[in-house]
């Protein structure tokens, strides 16, 4: 695994390393003449003293040691476990940015989300601070998962769907007009579409048939449909047999039929968050995954507004301002064996102490407020990743990058020449709506099949120049010649 070139983003500096093995040789020379030993002057100086009751009070202390501080021995256990793995199963693992990470305090990092599991772990492994997840209470809460949850300092939290019930009857869902509805002050939603105490919203009109809807809902509960993960906000409670709920992007087709549903009980956010701030208050650091899902889209998905009101409420509770670290994961065939990985800390992101009044506001101000956050998360997450509109666009942004630097770079280099290769092809795609030059697909279309051949024949571009050297003396020459690549890109 490979870091920053800098010495101060080593994990441990030269001098802390002279400093170590000094004091190991110093125990040895201790521990080597019996003169200057310690424990034998002692037991020399009380002779009723045994060596067996010393030994027993090592041991003791030892033990001592180990419970009082179980959860970072253990923790430092699993990291260097999962160090392992990841350094088995990726040919390169590299580090940027660990200088941006302050050395004590209060954190929250934030991770755009593309390997699920394997993100978590790429954090762990990589950073110098010990990162604490949200997990769910539902998981928090059983055998050996949540045992292992509460060693590795995890911070439980309350979810809607871990309290889901069935709700009596069946439902039939049609769309609606936008409509204008009251702002809600307690609801912790962002949206840009706010004004006056007013949201303009698509609604979904929602008619049951032996459902008892003024009794089991609540508004701000939500409702999910059968066969769908999809929450759907309750509105108005018009009668035991008609709802409207928020319409949902993610729902692209109602169902035709009637369905049963679930019934998702609101939960109130400053309860959820409770936990959080607590381990902040503390100097603890949090780690979140803000698009709220894996997924496998070389862009970042919408940010949910969780992180932006641990910020405000943090602030505005404990007179903290967070820092929040963005951190860029980068796989290149990262479901693959022996794939690569650069994990990127960026610049530390802080609310603007003079926006925490409009926070405490609450309704339109404390939305817009929250978005503009979320924006500058956003793009600071996005400046710490190779962003592209597909994976064919990333494998011809990587291929080009390698063929144009002239010399090997740092990984913090490698970053910033991709990120500018990624630039300028929005830039191209923008210029040119979409349709760039023929010159540019015949180049694009070269560099692709250039990698691809790459891969098949199992050898790097250094090795390209190679095939080009010629002796009939060697069948295995030959067989190279008949090989050899013709791309001069």
């Amino acid at each position: 695994m490979s870091d920053d070139s800098t010495i101060n983003n080593r994990m441990m500096s030269e001098l802390d390393f002279a400093r170590t093995q000094l004091a190991i040789f110093f125990v040895v020379l201790l521990l080597a003449v019996d003169a200057i030993n310690p424990v034998k002057i002692f037991l020399h100086v009380f002779p009723q003293i045994a060596p067996w009751h010393v030994a027993v009070l090592c041991v003791a202390l030892t033990l001592y040691v180990f419970v009082s501080e179980m959860k970072d021995l253990l923790y430092f256990a699993v990291k260097l476990f999962f160090h392992s793995i990841l350094s088995i199963f990726f040919k390169s693992v590299e580090v940027v940015g660990l200088g941006n990470i302050p050395s004590y305090g209060p954190v929250i990092f934030t991770s755009n989300h593309a390997n699920q599991f394997v993100d978590g772990v790429s954090i762990m492994s990589t950073c110098r601070r010990k990162i604490s997840y949200l997990v769910a209470e539902k998981s928090w809460n059983r055998r050996i998962i949540g045992d292992l949850a509460w060693a590795m300092g995890a911070v439980p939290v309350r979810r809607a769907q871990d309290s889901a019930k069935r709700g009596s009857g069946s439902i039939m869902l049609s769309r609606e007009k936008n409509k204008e509805q009251p702002e809600d002050p307690s609801s912790d939603d962002a949206t840009d579409d706010t004004s006056n105490g007013q949201k303009t919203v698509n609604t979904i009109s929602v008619s049951g048939e032996g459902t008892k809807f003024q009794s089991e809902l609540k508004p701000n509960d939500k409702i999910r449909v059968q066969n769908t993960s999809v929450g759907l906000k309750v509105l108005n409670i018009l009668s035991d047999t008609l709802i409207e709920v928020e319409d949902n992007s993610d729902l692209t087709d109602l169902p035709s039929d009637p369905l049963g549903f679930d019934i998702l009980a609101h939960i109130d956010q400053k309860i959820v968050y409770a936990k959080v701030l607590d381990k902040l208050a503390s100097g603890g650091t949090i780690g979140i995954f803000p698009e709220g899902g894996s997924h496998d889209r070389t862009d970042l998905l919408p940010l949910k507004v969780g992180v932006a009101l641990i910020s405000y409420s943090a602030l505005e509770k404990d007179g903290i301002n967070i820092p929040i670290i963005p951190v860029g994961l980068n796989y290149f065939r990262g479901h693959r064996f022996r794939g690569r990985l650069t994990v990127e800390y960026g610049r530390p992101v802080y609310i603007d102490p003079q926006t925490l009044s409009a926070f405490k506001e609450g309704g339109a101000e404390k939305r817009r407020v929250c978005n503009e956050l979320l924006e500058r998360i956003s793009d600071a997450m996005r400046a710490v990743i190779v962003s592209t509109p597909d994976y064919e666009t990333l494998l011809v942004i990587h291929t080009a990058r390698r063929l144009f630097q002239q010399r090997e770079q740092s990984a913090s280099q490698k970053q910033d020449l991709s990120r500018r290769f990624a630039e300028g092809y929005k830039r191209l795609m923008l210029m040119t709506h979409g349709s760039p030059p023929q010159q540019w697909l015949d180049l694009q279309a070269r560099i692709l099949a250039y990698s691809h051949e790459l891969s098949d024949l199992g050898i790097k571009d250094y090795q390209v120049q190679g095939l080009d050297r010629e002796n009939s003396e060697s069948d295995g020459d030959a067989v190279i010649r008949e090989t050899r690549l013709s791309y001069h890109i």
